[in-house]
């Protein structure tokens, strides 16, 4: 029990520094592309706590309170990732060119409805 505790210690300590190095050699440009990809892909912490929150019979209620927490958490990271997502691709949406009229006022372009 110990000797996998420690080893599951040292795993989560060499990939925080792993993580470090390969997130500072991202060029400042892609840095929020690939900060909302990674808050996207968040949602696979939300499928792990239901699955484990699933498998197991009887949990106890310290593992009932870290679930609930991952579940929580991760759910709020996805929605975070798409909303970012969503303001950065409305940054390269184009801003709609006012058209004159014939009566000299001016009207934005919009496809007239059907």
């Amino acid at each position: 029990m110990y000797d996998e505790l420690l080893a599951n210690l040292a795993i989560l300590v060499l990939s925080g520094f792993v993580g470090f190095a390969v997130i500072s050699k991202v060029p400042n440009t892609l840095h929020t592309p690939l900060m909302s990809g990674t808050n996207a892909i968040h949602g696979i912490v939300v499928l792990g706590a239901l699955v484990v929150f699933g498998s197991v019979e009887h949990p106890a209620l310290a593992v009932q309170i870290i679930l609930f927490v991952a579940v929580v958490f991760g759910t709020l990271n996805v929605i975070g990732g798409f909303i970012v997502t969503d303001r950065m691709l409305g940054m390269f949406k184009g801003k709609k060119k006012p058209v004159a009229t014939t009566s000299g006022a001016a009207r934005s372009e919009e496809p007239a409805a059907k």
